[in-house]
């Protein structure tokens, strides 16, 4: 039975709901600790939407960075569209997450995607 998981939030503005019900999973799992471990990564439109945030995804974004999961954006996607240090100021780190998503696999996380 796995214990850790990789959760990955794709989804933007267009599927705002998807993306925030991998955020409040996220959140929750690591609040209520029903699993050892979670990571969250932002990958493409995602990474458009947390930094043009409303309020309640800043709000549950900010909830998820005090909890310590400490969220990671794709750089390569945020440099293409200009938004790495809107990203950086909410308190995400900007990295290349290809090799990041990969070791989690080799490390047997479950991957679920928004």
């Amino acid at each position: 039975m796995a214990d850790n998981v990789l959760v990955i939030v794709s989804s933007g503005k267009e599927a705002r709901g998807k993306a925030m019900t991998g955020m409040m999973y996220a959140m929750n799992a690591k609040k209520h600790h029903w699993l050892q471990d979670i990571k969250v990564i932002f990958f493409g439109p995602s990474e458009d939407m947390i930094a043009n945030a409303d309020e309640e995804l800043a709000d549950v974004l900010k909830e998820i960075i005090n909890l310590g999961l400490e969220p990671v954006a794709c750089s390569s996607y945020a440099d293409k569209n200009s938004i790495k240090e809107r990203l950086e100021k909410i308190g995400m780190s900007v990295d290349p997450v290809g090799p990041i998503i990969s070791s989690y696999i080799k490390k047997g996380y479950e991957i679920i995607t928004f």
